[in-house]
């Protein structure tokens, strides 16, 4: 058995990078997430990697680009509104059929919002974020375990399919300290081949050109085109959830990071209640499991979605469900957090009562 290290989950996160074979990592402070760029400063040079901290967050995603395009696995993190000023970087990267890898410790917002843990950037992480055709494969952690593993699987794919992937947690995940298993393989990344794509200075091989563009007429069509056969792949090849106590429930609790360990502890005060209640947890918000949901609301046919948001995860349970079920919300906005007691109430007022409305908090 690996042993186990009490961290936070912020530090967890940038050792599993290390771990996965992250040598470059450039970023720029911004609560919740300090922790990870703190880490990385000593923690690059003692692997023989570097770290930056850029003038900014746009300086940051480019530099990275620039990293990546030479085969490096690399890494930049920041939270919400340090996410925003990434975005065209993040295009250029998926444009570019770059491998990157980002932290994204959400707070509250819209705007500055506050230094609360939220999950208000779901439609930002899993819509793209920037411009143009193209998506980035995302995962959400509800332990500081899995965002000390993550990063593995997250490398992976990038590389697999050259494209941007993403963890998102909240501000809780990321600030909270728990025992830590790293149970994933440590990469050398010494040892991995240089991708055929990567440049650097090499007399002995063709010309290789880097670019998020073709300006030639028709050329970007097929370019996009031929990424979205790899976004199907990921989609067929790449989903992930976990499923508690749903063979026998009337009501499927739905939610990720934060709101998933809330989530289970109000599934059981609901099951000393008799209520039958099961939690569905998406591991990758993109690709969504919307096919497993979509079967399981041939059975189910009441659904809870709790997040620390308005309402935006809940847009692809309604979809995935295709109206077969009763989809309600259970919201906080604004960095609030909910309690166990306050989901339970609300899965016993869809039960019993047979509410037809949002459960969302006032």
């Amino acid at each position: 058995m690996a042993e186990k290290k009490l961290m936070k989950g912020n530090e967890a996160l940038a050792e599993g990078a290390v771990r996965a074979g992250c040598r470059f990592f450039a970023g720029y402070p911004i609560t919740p997430q300090n922790e990870i760029p703190e880490y990385m400063s000593w923690r690059q040079p003692q692997v023989g990697g570097a770290f930056v901290q850029a003038e900014s967050e746009v300086s940051a995603i480019n530099m990275v680009y620039g990293a990546a395009a030479t085969g490096t696995r690399c890494m930049t993190s920041s939270s919400s509104p340090g996410m925003s000023l990434k975005q065209e970087g993040i295009s250029y990267c998926a444009g570019a059929d770059l491998p990157i890898f980002i932290g994204n410790i959400m707070r509250g917002g819209p705007g500055l919002g506050n230094i609360a843990g939220s999950q208000g950037d779901y439609w930002q992480a899993t819509r793209g974020g920037g411009h143009g055709d193209y998506r980035t494969f995302v995962m959400a952690p509800a332990s500081v375990t899995e965002m000390g593993n993550f990063p593995h699987k997250c490398y992976e794919v990038a590389f697999k399919y050259r494209i941007p992937s993403m963890i998102l947690a909240d501000g809780i995940i990321g600030q909270m300290m728990e025992p830590v298993e790293f149970t994933t393989p440590e990469i050398d990344p010494a040892a991995l081949p240089v991708p055929e794509w990567a440049i650097g200075v090499n007399k002995n091989r063709a010309k290789r050109v880097v670019k998020s563009y073709d300006l030639r007429e028709g050329c970007l069509e097929v370019l996009v085109n031929e990424r979205a056969k790899r976004y199907r792949q990921i989609e067929a090849s790449e989903v992930l959830y976990e499923e508690k106590m749903l063979d026998d429930a009337e009501i499927a609790i739905v939610a990720y990071g934060i709101s998933a360990r809330v989530s289970v502890a109000a599934m059981k005060l609901a099951r000393e209640k008799g209520l039958k209640a099961g939690l569905f947890r998406p591991i990758t918000l993109w690709p969504f499991p919307k096919a497993r949901l979509a079967e399981l609301s041939n059975r189910i046919k009441k659904f809870l979605v709790v997040e620390v948001s308005l309402g935006q995860l809940v847009e692809d349970v309604q979809l995935s469900s295709c109206g077969r079920a009763d989809v309600h919300l259970y919201a906080r906005p604004g960095g609030a957090i909910m309690t166990a007691d306050e989901v339970c109430r609300a899965v016993e007022n869809i039960v019993k009562k047979g509410a037809k409305e949002y459960a969302t908090a006032k």
